[in-house]
């Protein structure tokens, strides 16, 4: 389909999400709540509410990850805008582009930037963090995309100047990819840069059990609420009756994988009706849902992931407890 398009003095935001967008939550949901093992794609937490949730996860005293991706941030953008010469930058996942502003002010100062690209599923916030930014950088032009970067990343817009781009995935967001899709995605991000162009990954690194379900199971249940709302969504979405109080949150780690699994588990047995899909899906006591898999990585798994979709690791940034990782990568030489 073609996007949908503002254009505006210094923003231009493209929609791939608007009226006639195929509906792949009600195909996610179709497909994830018939398995054996039932499963909820984590792309669909992200409502208004959920974004609020997440953004108050993020200062959690357990959820460490935030914090410590900016912490590198900080530390480091001036020697990754020096190193990648970088005069675009394009945000998969922006949400209100908080840590962000960390690498455009680096741009800045080096006299580099030119012009923003948020990619996100959340239109409001799109328009939100465009408006704001043009405001903060004079002369900054935000070229926004509103999609589902697993289905739209041919929508990203082709560059302005002939200046190196530098595409940023944060967050540790790739985690949540099993590791063949994993490649898969990192593959097509690789399809997006030229010969001088890089890939700025965050990747939350292995660490004690106990510290990675903590990130996931807060005392205060805020991620707890930040799961179940996901039923919210579907519920007023799908015209779904999921009884929130039915079902209890979950994290555990699976130490084979070396991931943190978020799930929802049925309190006691009952039969969820879906009627945009014409659907009646039973749980029995105990049954649980997946929600999410937040994947842990070493430099060497990043390396092996990254080789597999043609980039090569150019600079490893971590903090001083190995908590976290930034890579920076760029298409492999030959």
């Amino acid at each position: 389909m073609q996007p949908l398009t503002e254009i505006a003095p210094a923003i231009q935001i493209d929609s791939y999400l608007g009226a006639g967008a195929p509906r792949t939550l009600a195909d996610d949901v179709l497909d994830g709540l018939t398995r054996p093992f039932k499963e909820l794609a984590p792309k669909h937490f992200y409502d208004p509410r959920g974004c609020q949730l997440f953004d108050a996860i993020c200062e959690l005293p357990e959820y460490y990850p935030t914090r410590t991706e900016r912490a590198i941030l900080s530390a480091e953008a001036d020697a990754i805008v020096e190193q990648t010469a970088a005069a675009e930058l394009i945000e998969l996942g922006s949400g209100s582009a908080t840590k962000t502003r960390v690498l455009l002010d680096a741009m800045e100062r080096a006299d580099r930037l030119r012009r923003y690209v948020p990619f996100d599923v959340s239109e409001p916030v799109v328009r939100a963090t465009a408006r704001a930014l043009v405001d903060e950088y004079p002369g900054l032009g935000v070229h926004g995309v509103v999609g589902d970067f697993e289905r739209h990343l041919g929508g990203i817009p082709a560059s302005v100047t002939d200046e190196p781009r530098l595409v940023a995935f944060l967050g540790g967001t790739i985690g949540n990819f099993p590791p063949g899709a994993r490649r898969g995605f990192l593959r097509r991000i690789g399809g997006l840069l030229g010969p001088d162009d890089h890939l700025l990954l965050g990747t939350d690194l292995v660490k004690a059990p106990g510290r990675l379900v903590a990130a996931y199971d807060d005392a205060a249940g805020v991620t707890a609420e930040f799961n179940r709302n996901l039923l919210n969504v579907l519920n007023r979405e799908l015209d779904a009756d999921f009884d929130l109080a039915c079902f209890a949150h979950v994290a555990l780690y699976d130490a084979r994988q070396e991931w943190v699994e978020m799930r929802l588990r049925a309190r006691w047995g009952c039969t969820v009706r879906i009627g945009a899909l014409g659907l009646q899906v039973p749980f029995a006591p105990g049954e649980e849902v997946r929600t999410e898999i937040s994947a842990k990585f070493t430099r060497e798994r990043v390396e092996r992931d990254l080789a597999a979709a043609g980039l090569e690791l150019r600079a490893w940034l971590t903090d001083p407890e190995d908590l976290f990782a930034l890579s920076l990568a760029a298409p492999a030489t030959r």
